[in-house]
């Protein structure tokens, strides 16, 4: 292995997984939805936002359907 490389004649390429990056996005979110998954995120270690985006990731894998029905 060298101990230094020229990269200076390296041709740049796109970065095959820019596609798959996350997209920044605004949601309004009640209070109290957000302080549930603030609270489950404290537990599991991970940061809210992520574990939102995990279990919506799940709903998508597990193709799960909300059932809206307005009773009247």
């Amino acid at each position: 292995m060298k101990h230094e490389y020229d990269l200076s004649k390296m041709k740049s390429r796109k970065n095959p997984y820019a596609s798959k990056l996350k997209k920044p996005v605004t949601m309004r979110l009640s209070e109290d939805v957000i302080d549930y998954f603030k609270e489950m995120a404290v537990d599991a270690d991970v940061p809210y936002q992520t574990l939102i985006n995990l279990y919506l990731r799940d709903c998508l894998v597990q193709h799960r359907k909300l059932d809206i029905s307005w009773h009247q």
